[in-house]
C-alpha cells in the first residue's frame, strides 16, 4: 500500500493556519467589543516643566504664561559681519618656468592653486601674499595675488 498524502509537515501547517486564524477573529471580535475612544481629552498631551510629555494637565499653580509673540520659530537672524575677500597667506612653492604655483592661506592652512596669469607683480617662493579666491576648473583658485 501506499503512503498517506498527509504527511506531518502538512498537519503542522494546518495547525498553524487555524490557531492563527482564530486569533485574528479574537482580536477583531475585542475591537468590536471595546471601541476606540476618538474625543479630544484623548488626543491632547501636556508638557510639564521638565519638557516630558504627559497625559494630566499641569496644576493651575505650577502653570507658566508664554505670550505667543515670543516664541521664536527657526533661527534666529545672524548679524551680518564683514567679512574682507583678501585673504593673507606664503607663497609655498612656485615655478617661474612653468608659470604656476600653490599659496597656503595663513591660519586655516588650506592651499590654493595660483597661476602666473593672476599675479599683479612676481613672487617666488616663501614671500608673505595677500589674495582673492575664485573657483576655478579643478577647485578654488588665488587669483589678484600681491606682495605684502
Amino acid at each position: 500500500m501506499g503512503k498517506s498524502q498527509e504527511t506531518f509537515n502538512k498537519k503542522e501547517k494546518e495547525k498553524k493556519r487555524l490557531k492563527k486564524r482564530q486569533e485574528k477573529l479574537a482580536k477583531r471580535e475585542e475591537r468590536k467589543n471595546n471601541p476606540k475612544r476618538s474625543g479630544l481629552d484623548d488626543m491632547i498631551a501636556y508638557v510639564d516643566q521638565y519638557g516630558n510629555v504627559t497625559d494630566t494637565p499641569p496644576e493651575e499653580q505650577e502653570k507658566v504664561v508664554i505670550k505667543a509673540e515670543d516664541i521664536e520659530l527657526g533661527v534666529p537672524k545672524r548679524e551680518r559681519e564683514e567679512i574682507s575677500p583678501f585673504r593673507q597667506g606664503k607663497v609655498e612653492f612656485f615655478n617661474t618656468e612653468k608659470g604656476f604655483g600653490f599659496i597656503k592661506e595663513d591660519g586655516s592652512g588650506e592651499k590654493f592653486f595660483v597661476h602666473v596669469s593672476n599675479l599683479t607683480e612676481e613672487i617666488v617662493e616663501n614671500d608673505s601674499v595677500t589674495f582673492e579666491i575664485e573657483k576655478g576648473l579643478k577647485g578654488m583658485n588665488a587669483v589678484r595675488v600681491k606682495k605684502t
